[in-house]
């Protein structure tokens, strides 16, 4: 099965009012091409799919010669990559220019061998995004943790990958930096 990189419409509503407005071409395109980037070429990893409104993420990596370990079985750093910059990239787009947002710590928890194809998924809910903007509006900066799993072809978790983020006001950074 070869995979496809598609924009998706999160909605499945056909009311133009209720759908999330959709990037602009050129942040379309450049997902599109990040299946160029070259730690996702090394490694395998595939975008599979990304919602027109950059809300989403699937990702996908098949088992190869090149992304094996010593024992047969996906390598650890291959599984960690496929996961490492999506939350940011999505927390990025969802609050806007007015925010930094960086990645600041992660963990893998390795739960069963990685054997053939495996895939993951990256969303932050509307709320989610809500209550973090209110947060760093109130107290100047917030760390939301977020985490995803990595499943294999039966949908058996193969890993959970969590990420902790720093979110900061641009304002306040240059604030801060001035006084």
């Amino acid at each position: 099965m070869r995979a496809e990189l598609t924009p998706t419409d999160p909605t499945s509503s056909g009311d133009p009012s209720s759908r999330p407005r959709r990037a602009p071409w050129r942040k379309r395109l450049l997902f599109r091409l990040i299946r160029w980037y070259p730690p996702f070429l090394g490694a395998g990893i595939r975008v599979r799919r990304f919602a027109s409104d950059l809300s989403s993420f699937e990702v996908c990596m098949k088992l190869r010669w090149w992304n094996r370990n010593y024992v047969g079985t996906h390598f650890g750093g291959s599984l960690y990559t496929m996961c490492d910059p999506f939350f940011m990239l999505l927390l990025i787009e969802a609050l806007g220019p007015d925010y930094v947002v960086w990645d600041k710590a992660a963990t893998i928890r390795f739960r069963r061998p990685g054997r053939g194809a495996v895939s993951a998924r990256f969303h932050i809910p509307p709320a989610e995004i809500d209550r973090i903007r209110a947060r760093v509006d109130s107290d100047g900066r917030v760390e939301p943790t977020f985490t995803a799993e990595v499943l294999d072809a039966q949908g058996r978790v193969v890993a959970e990958v969590e990420k902790l983020l720093y979110v900061r006001r641009k304002d306040r950074i240059a604030a801060a930096v001035s006084g």
